[in-house]
């Protein structure tokens, strides 16, 4: 251009800017001013937008120097954006200042620190600002009541989400796409989920694809996985676009075997619209695959492969999937590649290999592991300490759980939880209590595992009225409502003092319909009491509920042997082998010079059988021969140190070995 004039070069740092190149766009501006080109209000409404995008706060406090220095400090235009510039760069209180001195204020101006308090969680100046703005007679916009509306996430600004609500229809708002959405999620997050969908019904014609996803969210946040496939399949239907976060969304609401069906035909959907290779989608089906049962486990392997742009998420959550199906090999020799790979290790990857390290009992392992988590400082998150005490306790090292404790911040109930557990679990049931008792005494805030660990203290102690008592005050003493595992503890508290009876009547009570886990428990408390008749109606409920499990086979058919009623234990037998049920082994791990060993039950295979068994014949003697005369008997096939798989390995390195 021969000539150029202001707006040639706002037209082009305007172009930079909205290209994201904000270099190039404070190039243009230091030539503009070289060559003595005079600025305008747009000139600095361009740029500041650009730092603003970009959290640039250095270079808007030197466009703001030039603001104040060319005299453009009461120019509305310029000065909205520079509030902008700081409200976005998180300095509320520099964003104010410079509201404060405006000479003249828009409706941008005040949407713009509305936006800023509603950025740092400041309801209260929200409301103030908004409240200001209907008494000067600003126009107030959709940008007004967004950032408003998405503050308000509790049950008890409900009826504040109505007032606002109120006012948006009274201004024609209703329809507009941002105001639309933020009112649908603020009922759901204030708990009206009745309420959001009233506003999405009356939205047709206007919604976009953030109304549904706002609409499918809020369904699945509050655990209406119908409602939600529902909206999914008429998203469907009506063959409307479908994004990430909508994938992502319906694929982590299917889980358990139930839902294998769907969660499947919705991976194909994934791959007919072309978007597996999308990472946030692929991290969704590997969990979901992980989530139906430990057979679908190589599924999630084949996926994480096939993933190209792999994030931390993707290898979070097939590291914590491997962990918690028992694949615990597995999940180390997957972390050890992360680690030599210099991928990027958080609180997740931690908590979950020490998890594995948990299971298999690999306590030098587990230390080395917790020297990396010294270094690399996340010995202060709560799940790391949470997982390192337990890691610890299930090597049978209590002192360094409790310093895993000591060391751990404790103003969450996680690492709480975990030292009850450990205490509980170790048999110092009145130790586990005490921490209990310091915990309600340090005003921590209980939850529900919280109790879990304390009924768990009471069973191991014989405490049954404490427990019991614990259980009836949980809602009304602590405010936390009693869910399945706390009544499933209770059941084992009571069944282990045998007072079958009162077991039963527990369940009678529960407001909720007893699961497998429930059940289950009441089953263990009758083989323990010896109650057969009891045992055979639990059992009933049990085979309806979950007739693959082989542990309700395996309890009945031994308490059938042990009444000697062979009859019934033939009918058990044989009903295994009709609906094709296996016993699954136990497996015992003991660590020997850094080298792990598995035994499986009744397997002679291991390459040291005889000495093994020589051993334990020896101990068996010694038993027989004691100063007490009390004779014991101790059948080989119930032990489980007869093995089938040795786990042989060195400094962080383990490696599974069939013999």
């Amino acid at each position: 251009m021969p000539q150029r004039d202001t707006a040639s070069w706002n037209t082009i740092i305007t172009g930079y800017v909205n290209s994201g190149n904000l270099f190039s766009a404070w190039e243009v501006l230091k030539s503009m001013k070289r060559l003595g080109f005079l600025f305008d209000g747009y000139t600095f409404g361009s740029l500041l937008k650009g730092i603003a995008s970009n959290g640039g706060l250095m270079c808007g406090q030197q466009v703001h120097a030039d603001v104040v220095k060319m005299g453009f400090d009461d120019n509305v235009y310029a000065a909205s954006a520079l509030l902008d510039m700081y409200a976005k760069c998180s300095r509320v209180e520099d964003a104010n200042k410079v509201f404060k001195y405006m000479g003249k204020r828009n409706t941008v101006s005040w949407n713009a620190l509305i936006g800023g308090y509603a950025e740092i969680g400041n309801l209260q100046c929200c409301i103030e600002l908004f409240l200001c703005m209907e008494m000067e007679g600003v126009g107030v916009d959709d940008a007004t009541l967004a950032p408003l509306l998405t503050l308000l996430d509790d049950i008890e600004l409900y009826e504040l989400t109505r007032q606002l609500h109120g006012k948006i229809v009274k201004r024609g708002l209703e329809h507009e796409n941002t105001v639309l959405n933020a009112t649908i999620t603020a009922y759901a997050e204030c708990g009206y989920i009745k309420d959001a969908k009233r506003v999405f019904d009356s939205a047709d014609g206007y919604r976009d694809l953030v109304t549904w996803n706002s609409m499918l969210a809020a369904y699945l946040e509050h655990d209406q996985r119908d409602c939600g496939f529902d909206i999914f399949s008429e998203m469907v239907k009506q063959r409307l676009e479908r994004d990430a976060y909508t994938y992502s969304s319906i694929i982590s609401a299917c889980f358990g075997d139930s839902q294998q069906r769907l969660g499947k035909s919705l991976h194909g959907l994934v791959i007919k619209s072309g978007l597996e290779q999308v990472t946030q989608i692929s991290n969704g089906l590997i969990s979901m695959y992980l989530k139906f049962n430990s057979q679908n486990v190589e599924d999630a392997m084949k996926l994480f492969e096939q993933v190209d742009m792999k994030d931390l998420v993707s290898w979070n959550t097939i590291l914590t999937g491997l962990s918690q199906n028992g694949l615990s090999e597995n999940a180390l020799r997957l972390f050890q590649q992360m680690h030599f790979d210099y991928l990027v290790i958080d609180h997740y990857s931690f908590a979950a290999v020490l998890r594995s390290c948990s299971d298999l009992a690999t306590l030098q392992l587990g230390r080395q592991i917790h020297v990396l988590v010294l270094k690399l400082g996340f010995e202060g998150n709560e799940y790391v300490a949470s997982a390192l005490i337990f890691m610890y306790s299930k090597c049978g090292i209590i002192e360094d759980a409790w310093k895993s404790f000591d060391a751990s911040r404790k103003d969450s109930s996680v690492a709480w939880n975990s030292i009850i557990f450990a205490y509980a679990q170790h048999g110092q049931g009145k130790v586990a209590l005490d921490l209990f008792y310091q915990m309600t005494g340090r005003h921590v805030k209980l939850d529900h595992i919280t109790f879990v660990a304390a009924l768990t203290a009471c069973s191991h102690i014989g405490l049954v009225e404490e427990g019991l008592n614990l259980l009836k005050s949980m809602e009304t003493v602590y405010g936390v409502p009693p869910r399945m595992e706390n009544y499933a503890c209770a059941i084992d508290l009571v069944g282990r003092a045998g007072r079958l009876m009162e077991a039963k009547e527990l369940i009678n009570e529960m407001p909720f319909e007893p699961d497998v886990m429930v059940w289950k428990t009441l089953l263990g408390a009758c083989r323990a009491c010896g109650d057969i008749e009891l045992a055979t109606e639990v059992a009933d409920q049990l085979l309806e509920l979950d007739p693959g499990d082989h542990c309700t086979y395996v309890l009945l058919s031994d308490m059938y042997g042990t009444l000697k009623r062979w009859d019934e234990k033939a009918s058990v037998k044989r009903l295994m082998r009709e609906k094709g049920v296996k016993k699954v082994p136990g497996w015992s791990w003991i660590e020997l010079k850094n080298d792990v060993h598995a035994f499986n039950a009744s397997d002679h295979s291991h390459p040291n059988c005889p000495e093994i068994y020589q051993v334990l014949e020896n101990l068996i003697s010694e038993i027989r021969i004691s100063e007490n005369d009390v004779t014991f008997s101790v059948p080989l096939d119930d032990m489980d140190l007869a093995n089938g798989y040795w786990i042989v390995g060195d400094v962080g390195f383990i490696q599974t070995v069939q013999i």
